[in-house]
């Protein structure tokens, strides 16, 4: 069922306007004055990119709109346990001691077999998770409380209790076949499962946030519980297993009521905590390439993305138009000879350039017109420089952002053409004779060989190959069993399943989704009982359920970009065999159909309701709510959450298809060129990089007309994007040779991930052939043999047939 249209976009267009200085709702316009130029007026985003967003903006995405009332009830359940057991006084007015023997006493009223009393205790922890914040009169206040409670409450042993009730509620057959019978499946369904997940969500968030201010003691139990979290203790496998089971179960149909936004985002900062962010992730690799001897990495990634500045989005179709009309009423007297690129431009504005483009782009298609702006190319790519406060200011590298990179192969394909060239004859994987090569081939490969890189993913596919030929010499592999190693050996029975349950439920969150009868139901937990009666309170539902599809839409995003990149860097094909099932489930359509809507209405949606968020909404009076204070929205320039989720799916697409021969060609088979184009309206650097770069791995298909009418792209793909030194992108003369043959690269791929994964995880099919052989005479002689009964009992029998009526000819067995 949707509330509030399908789309998940904002629908009035005051809220769009509200954006841009400009009023321009949510689309770049154009300064007259500056039309000759191209270029856009509006600002960069001042968007910074990290592991999550604010600590309060995470903590308020938790609880959907639709469960305010629940707040007062927890307060209530926890006073009524308070004030039976402690006194009247406020629990800010305990001590230490006072704290810790009433939390242990809630601990202990876990236990109880009724479920109505296990409730109230667990919604009364989840009011002491919550900050106790009818005691507290700012949300700093609450925050305070948040973090010295919810250190109380894992100090006491709290989340293994939890995690215990949380597998009794998965277990819960009755609730299951309940829910699956219902008709509409509402809020009401999923209540312990909420406040369970909820106590548990705002120990992991409480926690992996580290604060300077902590006190020693709270450092270690920090540290403790990181490890706790990321080994097999729960039901001998990591709590993020568990979570993934919740999902496929879910997806599986077989529990509906399963509150899905709850548990993605608790598995997201599972996994974030246990497994590190970004800023880990680059120190692990840094670590790992001094580790295996390799050479210290060019640059660090975060910090050049971070001082690039964006491009200006090509043209839209109607501006050039107008441009064009301008320039001819300019230069019409002055220019007597049209030069040569002007014969592009008779062709019809509102046609594509290629059939590849279809005709949903002609909004933004930079079609054959952009030839005539080609002189002025390289200046318009760069937008004129915003000012910024002395403090900000970057100092951008002259030149371009990245050094250069070569692969082996690379050198190993320049110098065969090279001798095939020049010589005659070929040396196979030699890269070092140079004999009868001219001069300029020798200053070739010497620059080539200066700008070598060398992967963590070469040195482990080389070893890998190593104990695949050499079994028995080749010695055992020692395997550190790091969080992400533990992490891979839970998941990887169901690894496929795990997958394609995430997509399936990214596909319902996508805001180009249309509502399917026999889709999943993501919207258990945020729907009411009792359907809205009001206009008001339908206009709060629907931004409610649009908030809660973006905050899906974020946790797997982020979920899916970790994992891919943790396992990279912990093996190559733990990351290949995750990337694979990702391709095999359809996540290239799945992410292209994402962005095929006005992505810049989805970066500047405005589904919140800043007033009812956590915890400005418990320590605040609300004010009453209209249809105007609904509709106002935050004044951000952007949706944070959007930007994040946007810039996350890219990466996991440039991830998927780098290097993949394959994998590009769905690129273009999916027409993927329109639609990325059209996100680099969003004026943010760190999108338009990743943009960018999947645009030139797919240039050199997408035909020379295409290049030629998209100059200006192709001159920020040269500006923004890291160079390999011979690679042709630009001019697609070298054309792979190869056919397009999806399934003979893919089944080469998975023999690979195959044989790794049976050689470390598979110990029960190890060949008999290498299994180790007792030849000791002495040991296999002195082993106790137990014989069958029959045959002791026919001991004489068999001694006569087989020894004494046999003649042995001694001789022949000494010779």
């Amino acid at each position: 069922m949707e509330v509030g249209g399908s789309s998940g976009l904002p629908v009035n267009n005051k809220q769009r306007g509200a954006m841009l200085p400009n009023k321009s709702r949510g689309e770049f316009t154009r300064n007259p004055r500056k039309d000759s130029e191209g270029l856009s007026e509006s600002p960069d985003l001042e968007f910074e990119y990290a592991d999550t967003d604010k600590w309060a903006a995470e903590l308020s995405e938790l609880y959907s709109y639709t469960e305010g009332p629940e707040f007062a009830l927890n307060r209530k359940c926890f006073e009524v346990e308070f004030r039976t057991h402690v006194s009247d006084k406020k629990w800010i007015e305990l001590d230490a001691a006072q704290h810790r023997a009433h939390a242990m006493r809630l601990l202990d009223s876990l236990e109880v077999i009724a479920r109505e009393k296990r409730l109230k205790v667990a919604r009364a922890i989840l009011y002491l998770a919550q900050g106790t914040f009818a005691e507290c009169s700012s949300e700093a206040e609450v925050q305070y409380w948040m973090r010295y409670n919810i250190f109380l409450l894992l100090d006491v042993g709290t989340f293994s209790a939890l995690v215990e009730l949380l597998n009794m509620e998965i277990d819960n057959s009755a609730a299951c076949s309940s829910a699956v019978r219902k008709p509409a499946i509402s809020l009401a369904d999923s209540t312990d499962l909420r406040v369970l997940l909820n106590i548990m969500y705002l120990m992991v968030e409480t926690i992996q946030q580290d604060d300077p201010a902590d006190k020693p003691e709270w450092k270690i139990i920090r540290e403790t519980f990181r490890a706790e979290l990321g080994s097999p203790l729960f039901n001998n496998e990591p709590i993020s297993v568990m979570l993934f089971g919740m999902v496929t179960k879910f997806c599986s149909g077989h529990a509906p009521h399963f509150p899905m936004k709850k548990v993605l985002l608790l598995l997201w900062k599972s996994i974030l905590f246990t497994l590190g962010g970004f800023e880990q992730l680059q120190s692990i690799k840094v670590h790992k390439r001094e580790e295996l001897g390799l050479p210290p990495l060019p640059e660090d990634s975060i910090r050049v993305i971070r001082s690039m500045r964006a491009a200006s989005p090509p043209a839209s179709a109607s501006d050039l138009i107008e441009q064009q009309q301008k320039r001819a009423r300019r230069e019409h007297k002055a220019l007597i000879k049209q030069d040569n690129l002007d014969a592009f431009n008779e062709k019809d504005p509102y046609k594509a350039d290629d059939s590849r483009e279809d005709e949903d782009d002609n909004d933004d298609n930079d079609n054959s017109m952009e030839a005539e702006t080609f002189p002025l190319e390289r200046d318009e790519v760069m937008p004129p420089p915003i000012p910024h406060p002395p403090s900000e200011r970057v100092s951008f590298p002259k030149g371009l952002p990245w050094a250069p990179k070569v692969r082996e192969k690379d050198i190993e394909n320049f110098l065969e053409s090279s001798r095939s060239k020049f010589i005659g004859y070929t040396l196979g994987n030699d890269t070092d004779t140079v004999v009868g090569l001219p001069r300029p081939i020798h200053e070739s490969i010497k620059t080539l060989k200066q700008h070598k890189y060398v992967s963590i993913a070469e040195i482990q596919i080389a070893k890998e190959e190593e104990f695949q030929k050499t079994p028995l010499s080749g010695g055992e592999e020692e395997v550190e069993m790091s969080s992400t190693e533990l992490l891979y050996q839970g998941i990887l029975p169901s690894l496929p399943q795990y997958m394609i349950a995430l997509l399936k439920i990214l596909l319902a969150a996508a805001p180009t989704s249309k509502a399917k009868t026999d889709s999943i139901n993501i919207l258990a937990d945020v729907l009411p009982e009792e359907m809205p009666t009001t206009v008001l309170q339908s206009m709060k539902l629907g931004v409610d359920v649009n908030r809660h599809k973006e905050i899906i839409v974020k946790a797997i995003s982020a979920i899916l970009l970790l994992l891919l990149k943790h396992f990279k860097l912990n093996h190559i094909y733990q990351f290949e065999y995750m990337a694979q099932h990702l391709v095999f489930a359809n996540c290239i359509p799945l992410i292209l159909k994402f962005f095929n809507q006005n992505i810049m209405s989805y970066i500047t949606a405005k589904n919140s309701i800043s007033v009812l968020d956590f915890p400005y909404c418990v320590v605040h009076e609300l004010p009453e709510l209209t249809a105007e204070s609904l509709e106002a929205g935050d004044n951000n320039q952007f949706c944070w959450r959007n930007l994040f989720s946007c810039i996350n799916l890219l990466r996991i697409l440039n991830k998927l298809t780098k290097w993949k021969h394959s994998r590009t060609m769905m690129l273009v088979v999916f027409k993927s060129a329109p639609i990325l184009k059209r996100a680099l309206k969003v004026k943010q650097a760190m999108m338009q990089l990743y943009v960018l770069k999947l645009l030139k791995v797919q240039t050199k298909y997408l035909g020379r007309q295409w290049r030629k009418s998209n100059m200006k792209t192709m001159s920020a793909i040269y500006q923004k994007v890291r160079h390999r030194l011979n690679d042709d992108w630009a001019y697609g003369n070298d054309l792979d040779a190869r056919p397009w043959d999806f399934q003979a690269e893919e089944c080469a791929l998975r023999a690979n991930i195959e044989r790794f994964n049976s050689r470390r995880y598979d110990k029960s099919h190890s060949n008999p052939d290498f299994l180790p052989v007792d030849n000791c005479l002495q040991s296999v002689l002195g082993q106790r043999v137990d014989l069958p009964e029959d045959f002791q009992m026919n001991y004489d029998l068999w001694l006569e047939r087989e020894v004494f009526s046999k003649p042995i000819s001694w001789e022949e067995l000494l010779q």
